[in-house]
Formats: structure tokens, C-alpha cells, sequence
């Protein structure tokens, strides 16, 4: 796997077309930051998210992964990268234990220990042959997190990672989370949940119309500090 101790985004720009979906972003995350990246919707949150994963090229500006390009990285840096994106990857007719198989084996993992490990970290020991269509969606959203932390990743990227979960799964996956950035991790977190953020995150990045306007440290009171920079 590549390692890297930091991600660096360098007047990094998307378009879509004629539309301007980021405009020269610039930030840096280090490992065992956990960034907050916020902003109303449309403000270019998933464009970055998704520029993160490499699966959209920047239309100019550089991203580096520990100062190496992605294109220099090649396939290598894919095995590096985890993502929870709004789409959840797991397949309905399956069970929780086959989705976690199919996708430990895809990453040449030792499957057995790689999903035991991942069923008893989402809860879902108890329910790990039974259909994932029978599933709520937090316990879903659980399973699909879990599935993109299976290899280990050095980048975690989460694009709002708490939908559907009531206050017990919540707490499974903020604490899964610090765990993780403790261990050295680079976490990014696109969300909503200004509540559950404040006093997770280490770092917030709020975007706006795809700038960055501003880019600190947590801090306190979140939420109003949000209020003020975007206005809602």
C-alpha cells in the first residue's frame, strides 16, 4: 500500500461543462486530522470528495498524495483510499457476511478475519447472514462503512456518513472514527450534521458556491460559526 502523511490540494478546480463546480481549492489534511468539510448543498462538497477518491480528474490544479500526483501513484493509490459515498456499494440479495467477502477478496485480504472484524465493528455480528434487503438503512449505512474500511485505508472519505443512524449507531461510528485517527488515519467528512461534527472533526473546510472560505481549526460552536459564514 502507498503511504503518505499528508493530502495537499493546490488551486484545484472542476468543471462540469460551463459550470464551475469547485474553484481553486487549496487545503491540506494530515494524518490523524479528521476534517469537517462543510457547506450548503450544491457548494461543490462530492466534486472534492470525489476528486479525493480519484474518481474525477481535477480541470486544473494538482492534488498530492504525500507530494506524489495520483497519475504518478498509479493503481496503487486506489488501494490506499476508502470511501463512503452516497451510494453504498453493497449488493441487497447478498448477505452482510457475502457483501464483506466479495469485497475483502477484491483487496486480496485474509477473508475470514478481515470480515469478522468488520461485521462485529458495524454491530451487525448478529445479523451477518441475513439478506442486507432486510436491512434499515443506518444498519446499511453501518455495513457500507465497514466495507470501505476493510484494507485498512490510509484516506477515509465519507460523504455524510450518519445518514439513517439513530443515537446508539451514531455513537459505533464516531467513536469507529476517533479510533481511526488516533491510529494515524486521514479522515474527510462531508456532512450536514453540523451537531454531530462539532466535537468529531479537528479541521473544517466550508465551501461555498465551490471556493473555499474558510479553512481552520474546529474551534467551538460550530454550528454558529457556520451561520455566520454562509448565512444559514
Amino acid at each position: 500500500m502507498v503511504e503518505f502523511e499528508e493530502v495537499r490540494l493546490a488551486e484545484v478546480s472542476r468543471h462540469f461543462g460551463r459550470r464551475r463546480a469547485v474553484s481553486q481549492i487549496s487545503f491540506t489534511i494530515r494524518s490523524g486530522e479528521i476534517l469537517g468539510l462543510l457547506g450548503p448543498n450544491g457548494a461543490g462538497k462530492s466534486t472534492i470528495i470525489g476528486m479525493l477518491a480519484t474518481l474525477v480528474a481535477p480541470t486544473s490544479g494538482t492534488i498530492t498524495y504525500g507530494g506524489v500526483a495520483a497519475r504518478v501513484l498509479g493503481g496503487r493509490l486506489r488501494s490506499a483510499i476508502g470511501l463512503l459515498a452516497h451510494e453504498l456499494h453493497l449488493y441487497s440479495e447478498l448477505s452482510a457476511r457475502q457483501n464483506l467477502t466479495f469485497f475483502a477478496q477484491l483487496h486480496g485480504l485474509r477473508t475470514h478475519d478481515a470480515v469478522n472484524r468488520g461485521l462485529a465493528a458495524a454491530g451487525l455480528s448478529d445479523r451477518a447472514d441475513d439478506e442486507v434487503s432486510g436491512f434499515s438503512r443506518g444498519m446499511r449505512q453501518r455495513l457500507a462503512l465497514e466495507r470501505a474500511l476493510l484494507h485498512d485505508p490510509r484516506l477515509v472519505l465519507m460523504d455524510e456518513p450518519f445518514t439513517g443512524l439513530d443515537d446508539a449507531a451514531t455513537q459505533i461510528v464516531t467513536d469507529r472514527l476517533r479510533r481511526l485517527a488516533a491510529g494515524g488515519a486521514i479522515i474527510v467528512m462531508a456532512t450536514h450534521d453540523l451537531d454531530l461534527a462539532d466535537g468529531l472533526v479537528s479541521r473544517v473546510a466550508v465551501v461555498r458556491g465551490g471556493r473555499l472560505i474558510k479553512d481552520e481549526p474546529a474551534g467551538q460552536n460550530l454550528r454558529a460559526r457556520y451561520r455566520t459564514l454562509v448565512g444559514h
